[in-house]
C-alpha cells in the first residue's frame, strides 16, 4: 500500500481473541452482559429480553437440526416485516444460510428465486397466503410454519413442521457456524435478466454490524426503528445487527408507514431510525404530526443509506427532527456500510458520504490505476465485510474485481480531507448526443424547487441522440407548478443540454421492494406516461407550426403537447426548425429556444408573444411618428440620409483594412 496511502482511506477495528465473529458468538455475548434488557420491540406488543431472544434461537436451531439443516443448508424465510421475521432470520443465520426473501413476490418470481438460490427448506407463517404453498410443492420443497401468539412478546413463536421430521428428534446439539460458514444468502437488484447471488459470511456480517455500531456510538440506550424490509441488507444488518451488535433495542414495525410513523416515535421512544431517501421523504410529508404525536420526542440522529440522499431533503429533515443526519453509504456485496458521515452536530459535509467506515475505499480510473485525490473515478473497497466473490458467476467477478478492490459500479472522489462524494453510477449515466449526464444532479436542482417534493431524472432510448433525458416528480401536498415551469426553472440552473425534455408528475415515484428508484428500468416503467396523448394542433400558428416540425422530423403529424425531441428530434433538426420559423414569422428565435418550449403549443405561444411585441412596438412607433410636427420629420429625414450616405463611405476602407488584417 505504500505507494498510494494518501489516495486510499481506510478503518481499522480493534480486535482480539474474544470478540465475536459469528451471529451466535455476537447474541450469547449480549444475552450474558445484559439478560433482561429489551432486545425485539413491536408495537402493541411486550418487549423481547436478550436472554428471550437467545432462547427462542436456540430453540429454532434445535428444531431445524432435527430436520437435517446444517451449516450449510440453505433455508428461505418468507415472513412478513416485523420481529418474528427478525428472530426468525437471526434463528436461522445463526446455525444455517438464510435467505430472507421478499413476501410479495409473485410465483414466477418465488420460484425463479428459490431456484437460483438452490433453497431446501422454506420458513412461512402459519395460514400464511400467496403463491409459496403451490410454488414449494411444486418444486418438492419442505415447509417450517411458525406460530405466533400476539399477546407474547414481540419475537417469540412456535415451530409447526408443515412436513415431518426427516431425522430422529434425538439428535447430537448441532456444531456451532464458523466465521467463515455462509451466513445470508441475498440477490442484487441490478440490471441484467437475472440478480447476481451475492453469499455472506459470518464475519461479513458481524464485523459490518460491529463497525456500524462503533461509528454511530451505538449504546445499550439507544432503540432503533425499524422501517426498511428484512429482507434487504439495509434492514438486516443497518439496524437489526447493528442495533444487536450494541447491545440496544430495536423496534420492528410491520414496514414504513407515513401515517403510522410519528405514532410509533410517540409509543415507543426510538433514539435514531435509518432508511432510503424516498422514506425520509415521506416522513417530511407526515412532518406535520411530529410534535402532535411526540411533543417531547427527540431523535439523536437519523441515519440515510442505500440511494443518494439530496441535499434539500438532508436539511428539511434535520430541521424537522431537530437532529443530526447522517448519510452513509453501502451496498449488499460488502454487508451495508463502507462510508459515512461522521455524527455530531455540524459534522455533515452536504453531497458527501462521509469518511470510510468499515472498508478501505479507493478511487479507480479505466485500466484500475489508483487515482489521486480530487481524481473522478470508479469507487472501489475491500474489508472485513466484503464478500469473496458472487456465486457461480465467474463473468461477473472477474469483472467486478481487480486485485483484491470490489468494484462498486459507482463513480466519484476524496476530496483532500478524504471524504467521498459520489456523482452517479456508471450504469445511470444518460449519454445525450456525446455529452454524458449524472441524473442524481437534475433531481437536486429539481429538489430546489419550492413545490418539489421527490424527483429522479432518467434516460430513455432516442433514435439519433442515443438517450434523451426525463424526469418524474412528485409536489409538495397543495403545491401547483406545470412542467412548463419547472422545465423554465431548471434552465436558470442547468447547461441546456442537462434539461430533460420531458418531466412526469405522479403521486409516487416507483420503487423497488426495498423502497430505492430503479432508474435503469424507470423508462419502461413510465413508458405509457411518457406517451402523450394525442391533442390536434388547434390554432393556425400550431397548424403551420406541425408542418414544419413533421418536414424536419419526417412524420406525418405531431400533437400540440408532443415534445420535438421526444419525437426523435436533436440539436440539429433544431436548427433547421427554428431558421424556418424565424424566415416564415419574421420572427429572430435562437436554437435554445426549441429547448426552452420544445412542444407546438410553447413554441406558438413564444412567436405569438414576439409577433405581438413586434406589433406593439410598430404601434408605438407610428404614434410617436404622428405626433412630430413637419419640420421635426424633415429634420430626421436630413439626419438619416446624412447617415446613410457616411456608412457608404466608410464601408470600402472598413473592408480593406479587414483584407489586410
Amino acid at each position: 500500500m505504500g505507494a498510494i496511502t494518501s489516495r486510499v482511506r481506510q478503518t481499522k477495528m480493534k480486535s482480539d481473541s474474544d470478540t465475536p465473529a459469528t451471529i451466535s458468538e455476537l447474541l450469547l455475548a449480549q444475552a450474558s452482559a445484559q439478560p433482561d434488557a429489551p432486545a425485539l420491540l413491536a408495537p402493541q406488543r411486550p418487549p423481547l429480553s436478550y436472554s428471550a431472544l437467545q432462547n427462542q434461537v436456540q430453540a429454532l436451531a434445535r428444531e431445524l437440526h432435527a430436520r437435517g439443516v446444517t451449516a450449510s443448508t440453505r433455508v428461505g424465510v418468507l415472513l412478513p416485516n416485523g420481529p418474528e421475521a427478525a428472530a426468525a432470520i437471526l434463528g436461522v443465520a445463526a446455525c444455517a444460510a438464510c435467505a430472507p426473501l421478499n413476501p410479495a413476490l409473485q410465483a414466477a418470481e418465488l420460484r425463479a428465486d428459490l431456484r437460483s438460490l438452490r433453497i431446501e427448506l422454506m420458513m412461512i407463517l402459519r395460514g400464511q397466503t400467496g403463491p409459496i404453498r403451490d410454488v414449494a410443492r411444486d418444486l418438492a420443497l419442505p415447509l417450517l410454519e411458525i406460530e405466533v401468539n400476539l399477546g407474547a412478546p414481540a419475537g417469540q413463536f412456535e415451530c409447526r413442521a408443515a412436513l415431518p421430521a426427516v431425522v430422529p428428534v434425538a439428535v447430537p446439539a448441532p456444531l456451532p457456524c464458523k466465521p467463515l460458514d455462509l451466513a445470508l444468502l441475498l440477490q442484487t437488484s441490478g440490471t441484467t435478466a437475472r440478480p447476481k447471488v451475492v453469499p455472506l459470511s459470518q464475519a461479513n456480517l458481524v464485523a459490518s454490524a460491529r463497525g456500524i455500531a462503533a461509528h454511530l456510538a451505538l449504546a445499550p440506550q439507544d432503540r432503533c426503528l425499524n422501517v426498511m424490509p428484512l429482507f434487504h441488507i439495509h434492514g438486516l444488518v443497518g439496524t437489526l445487527l447493528a442495533t444487536l451488535a450494541a447491545g440496544g433495542s430495536i423496534v420492528c414495525t410491520p414496514g414504513f408507514d407515513g401515517e403510522a410513523f410519528f405514532r410509533w416515535t410517540a409509543q415507543l421512544e426510538p433514539t435514531w431510525y435509518s432508511a432510503v431517501p424516498t422514506i425520509h421523504q415521506a416522513v417530511l410529508a407526515h412532518g406535520a404530526a411530529y410534535r402532535q404525536e411526540a411533543p417531547a420526542h427527540r431523535f439523536r440522529f437519523v441515519r440515510s443509506s442505500s440511494a443518494a440522499l439530496p441535499g434539500a431533503t438532508l436539511r428539511q429533515l434535520e430541521g424537522l427532527l431537530g437532529a443530526p443526519v447522517v448519510e452513509a453509504y453501502g451496498m449488499t456485496e460488502a454487508s451495508h456500510q463502507m462510508a459515512s458521515n461522521l455524527l455530531g452536530k455540524g459534522a455533515q459535509t452536504p453531497g458527501s458520504v462521509g469518511v470510510a467506515a468499515g472498508a478501505q475505499i479507493a478511487i479507480l480510473g479505466p485500466a484500475g490505476e489508483f487515482l489521486s485525490l480530487g481524481q473522478p473515478g470508479e469507487i472501489a473497497v475491500r474489508g472485513p465485510g466484503v464478500m469473496a466473490g458472487y456465486e457461480d458467476n465467474p463473468q461477473a467477478n472477474a469483472e467486478a474485481f481487480a486485485d483484491g478492490w470490489f468494484r462498486t459500479g459507482d463513480l466519484g472522489h476524496l476530496d483532500a480531507q478524504e471524504r467521498l462524494f459520489i456523482t452517479g453510477r456508471l450504469k445511470e449515466m444518460v449519454n445525450r448526443a456525446g455529452e454524458k449526464i449524472s441524473p442524481r444532479e437534475i433531481d437536486e436542482v429539481l429538489l430546489e424547487h419550492e413545490c418539489v417534493a421527490q424527483a429522479a431524472a432518467f434516460g430513455v432510448p432516442h433514435a439519433s441522440l442515443g438517450e434523451d433525458l426525463a424526469a418524474v416528480v412528485v409536489l409538495r401536498a397543495g403545491a401547483r407548478v406545470g412542467e412548463a415551469e419547472l422545465r423554465a426553472f431548471l434552465f436558470t440552473r442547468l447547461a441546456e443540454f442537462k434539461v430533460p425534455s420531458q418531466i412526469i408528475f405522479l403521486s409516487t415515484i416507483p420503487t423497488g421492494a426495498t423502497g430505492k428508484v430503479q432508474r435503469t428500468q424507470l423508462h419502461q416503467t413510465m413508458s405509457a406516461a411518457l406517451t402523450r396523448p394525442f391533442v390536434a394542433p388547434d390554432t393556425p400558428l400550431e397548424r403551420s407550426l406541425e408542418r414544419i416540425f413533421c418536414e424536419v422530423l419526417e412524420c406525418t403529424r405531431l400533437g400540440a403537447h408532443d415534445n420535438f425531441f421526444a419525437r426523435g428530434g436533436d440539436s440539429l433538426r433544431g436548427a433547421r426548425v427554428m431558421a424556418r420559423v424565424n424566415l416564415e414569422f419574421g420572427v429572430a428565435l435562437p436554437t435554445i429556444a426549441l429547448f426552452r418550449h420544445p412542444s407546438l403549443s410553447e413554441l406558438a405561444q413564444e412567436v405569438q408573444r414576439l409577433l405581438a411585441q413586434r406589433r406593439a412596438g410598430e404601434a408605438a412607433l407610428q404614434d410617436e411618428i404622428d405626433s412630430l410636427s413637419d419640420d421635426e420629420v424633415a429634420r430626421l429625414l436630413a439626419q438619416a440620409e446624412a447617415l446613410d450616405a457616411k456608412a457608404a463611405g466608410a464601408e470600402p476602407a472598413r473592408l480593406g483594412t479587414q483584407a489586410l488584417a
